[in-house]
């Protein structure tokens, strides 16, 4: 019988080399592997480049690791709630490649659909632009873009078993999903880790085929950015 798990995030995090470039599941700081983030920190790698949506905030998520100098370049879309990650991309201490949310997404997809480059109307005639192909379909420019992949997708899930097949629960269904083939290891953290066959198929999200390693997480925090409330 197939078991792909792990002990913990240490092991299956354990052979991540300085220089990988690794996809890190979530969207702001839901569905983010927050154990696996925790076992890369204490790692004496660096010169990451991360795929991500966001990079988290200061003191929690992704957020950390460029605290600790750990990350060379950010592929993401938005950076707004993180103030350490502005400072080393206006300092030049960090390689920042922001893209379309949109773009990011398909970017990745077609990386793991095995899809080399595709066209999107998104960022013709801005910076984005610069340095890529350009073509006109039916009256309209288009912009070339390339798929994304990554050494290592690190992604988290709801419920998952041990042969990998995953499922993800309510908003932390962002990234992570589309993560799990783009990367040559697709390593998955879950809340809860049953035996095969006790996930009902009709429910899985992810097929344990993209999978490599599992292991069941602990003690998730599930911050939120920012909590707003009305009278």
């Amino acid at each position: 019988m197939i078991n792909k798990t792990v002990k913990d995030a240490k092991a299956a995090v354990a052979d991540i080399p300085s220089g990988a470039m690794l996809m890190m599941g979530g969207f702001g700081l839901s569905g983010i592997p927050e154990n696996c983030i925790s076992a890369l920190l204490d790692l004496d790698i660096n010169n990451l480049t991360i795929v991500s949506n966001n990079a988290g905030v200061d003191d929690f998520g992704i957020g950390l690791l460029l605290k600790k100098h750990m990350v060379k370049k950010m592929i993401s879309s938005y950076v707004g709630e993180n103030a350490e990650f502005e400072r080393q991309l206006l300092q030049g201490e960090l390689e920042v490649d922001l893209i379309p949310q949109g773009t990011l997404a398909e970017r990745v997809r077609a990386g793991g659909a095995g899809i080399p480059a595709f066209f999107t109307p998104a960022g013709v005639g801005t910076e984005v632009a610069e340095g890529k192909e350009t073509r006109e379909f039916d009256g309209k420019v288009y912009l070339m873009e390339r798929a994304l992949k990554a050494d290592f997708s690190i992604i988290k899930a709801w419920k998952g078993d041990t042969a990998g097949n995953l499922i993800f629960k309510g908003t932390a269904r962002n990234f992570n999903p589309i993560m799990a083939p783009a990367g040559k290891i697709c390593i998955a953290e879950v809340e809860v880790l049953v035996g095969v066959g006790e996930l009902d198929p009709n429910e899985i999200h992810c097929p344990g085929i993209y999978v490599q390693r599992i292991f069941q997480g602990k003690n998730y925090e599930k911050r939120i950015e920012k909590r707003t409330v009305s009278n």
